[in-house]
């Protein structure tokens, strides 16, 4: 099949190197030439593991390319795949969808044959319809199906998540644009993942609903692990006891400072307003939003306690900066409130990541960046983990207590056991454990 993907930003980019690696001609639209140069030349926009080398080898293969001419690429398409960003809008919190707008008009200016409309971005219920208004009025004569195909990626994880998925959802009732997705991911049969056929209205909701329905796990177990502090019992040992339920299941049940990205934040606050505007409000999410905002925050203040109330004048060490391990992405990451706090009460703050330091500069203005856990920890009178990259699982704390001012660390992650640190002198804070 040949498939255009407009949009190279992180689902674009992912799912189009993907369905090249399947073997489909796959061309990336983008309008930014800059970009389109920059992944010509194999220097890719973002941090994801294993894309890297898949780009390489789809486009030496030539199964993948990339382009700023829409009208070209479409020429003989099968599909074309909207996947452009919808940020939060500003203001209101409403999902900005005029990238998904501009999209469409310019599929239908473009278009010359039957082809079929895919609207890969996450978006609000009722947007493929606005799409296939857009296109039809735009282009009266040409012959088009929308459907929608929501992802389901997880960052850090997007190649084994696209490549094996729980399920794909295609949200259209036209027979042809069945048949089309159907041969786009019949590569996947092999792999039996269930190809689920809806109308498109509830493939738009399937996605916000089920990221809603994640979002509202983690802050569940993170109030579970504020009561488990009160009362002297082990969060993880209650996740682990929920979590050996099968109507409950394990994932999304570790404390810790609460949930970031491009996604959560978004698709949560997205779909209370969607659900506001209809008249018909989701107070468990409105409520997961307000909780996740303020305990960032919160984790902010368990540092000052844990530096005996004040931090003013010293200096505090942060691991972990972007808003989950194997990812670049600093979008509404933990670490930028918990940091903003730690300033506001008027500490130094040294920090270190992998991966989102270049993300972080613009961001952390006044944060000392350093190249390694021992150099963020020199001269700080604490250290807090707070995004659990693997290299943060086996410090040496010898070596720590030796370079910092005073010997104290705060796990907003839970990856230490409290005897493990504290047998080297140091005092141990965690998330919803007495010890």
């Amino acid at each position: 099949m040949k498939i255009v993907m407009i949009g190279a930003g992180y689902v674009g980019l992912v799912s189009g190197v993907c369905f090249a690696d399947f073997g489909h001609d796959v061309i990336c639209v983008e309008k930014d030439v800059d970009k389109i140069e920059a992944l010509r030349a194999g220097r890719i926009p973002i941090f994801e593991p294993g894309l890297e080398e898949l780009v390489s080898k789809n486009t030496l293969d030539g199964r993948l390319s990339f382009t700023t001419d829409l009208t070209d690429a479409l020429d003989g398409a099968d599909a074309v795949f909207i996947a452009v960003g919808t940020p939060a809008r500003r203001g209101d919190g409403h999902a900005d969808l005029s990238y998904v707008h501009g999209a469409a008009r310019d599929i239908a200016r473009a278009l010359k044959r039957f082809t079929v409309v895919v609207t890969k971005s996450t978006v609000p219920v009722g947007t493929g319809d606005e799409v296939e208004r857009i296109i039809r009025f735009e282009n009266p004569t040409i012959d088009v199906a929308v459907a929608s195909n929501p992802e389901f990626l997880r960052e850090g994880a997007a190649i084994a998540d696209f490549k094996r998925p729980d399920r794909i959802v295609v949200g259209t009732e036209d027979e042809r644009a069945q048949a089309v997705l159907t041969e786009i991911y019949r590569p996947l049969f092999l792999n039996k993942s269930p190809l689920i056929f809806t109308d498109r209205r509830t493939a738009e909701l399937i996605k916000y609903a089920a990221n809603a329905f994640l979002a509202m796990k983690i802050t569940f177990i993170n109030e579970i692990a504020d009561l488990c502090e009160r009362v002297g019992a082990d969060v993880q040992q209650v996740a682990r006891g929920i979590g050996s339920d099968g109507r409950i299941g394990s994932k999304f049940l570790h404390a810790g400072p609460g949930y970031g990205g491009s996604c959560f934040p978004k698709d949560t606050l997205a779909l209370v307003k969607t659900a506001q505007d209809h008249d018909s409000r989701v107070r468990l999410i409105e409520t997961t939003v307000a909780i996740n905002d303020e305990r960032k925050r919160a984790m902010a203040r368990k540092i000052i306690r844990a530096c005996n109330g004040n931090v003013h004048g010293k200096t505090i060490a942060i691991l972990g900066l972007t808003f989950k391990p194997n990812t670049d992405d600093m979008r509404e990451a933990p670490s930028l409130s918990i940091i903003q706090a730690l300033e506001d009460a008027g500490a130094t703050v040294r920090a270190f990541d992998p991966e989102g330091t270049t993300s972080a500069r613009s961001m952390l203005p006044n944060v000392i960046f350093c190249n390694n856990a021992y150099e963020a920890a020199e001269g700080a009178s604490a250290i807090s983990l707070v995004t659990e990259w693997d290299q943060f699982r086996a410090l040496d704390w010898s070596r720590l207590s030796q370079l910092m001012a005073k010997p104290v660390f705060i796990d907003l992650r839970n990856v230490y056991r409290h005897e493990e640190v504290t047998r080297h002198g140091f005092s141990y804070h965690s998330i919803g454990r007495s010890a």
